[in-house]
């Protein structure tokens, strides 16, 4: 199956992309991952100031990610797609694979990796 996407939605996507680029912004998702939290427990939470915070939590509120509500003083924010927590894991999978594949061509021993110019001529030495 082939993914078109028109040039709208091409742009949407790369505005989430851009989006969960930010460290912070994917700390602020896990935190929130167990459920509705208020912002002084996720300052508290993540260790970085109160402005800092919000603002990054304002930018995934526009974006849809977040929702929030207010309740006397306090403002609580909780995931409003859920499914970034999918696409998450598809990323974290993908790089543990790669990262395994990398490990296993740094430690293959030199004649498991493949054959350059020196297995090749021990190889044609070895059947003559």
């Amino acid at each position: 199956m082939t993914l078109t996407l028109t040039q709208r939605m091409t742009e949407l996507v790369a505005r989430r992309f851009r989006l969960l680029g930010e460290p912070m912004r994917l700390r602020l998702l896990q935190t929130l991952e167990g459920g509705e939290k208020p912002v002084n427990e996720i300052v508290e939470a993540l260790g970085s100031s109160q402005p800092n915070i919000s603002k990054h939590l304002q930018a995934l509120c526009d974006a849809g990610l977040v929702r929030r509500r207010r309740a006397g003083l306090n403002i609580y924010y909780a995931v409003a797609d859920p499914m970034v927590f999918k696409l998450c894991r598809l990323v974290c999978r993908s790089a543990e694979e790669h990262t395994r594949a990398e490990l296993a061509e740094l430690t293959a021993t030199p004649g498991a990796r493949g054959g350059g110019a020196k297995n090749g001529s021990a190889r044609r030495r070895e059947g003559k």
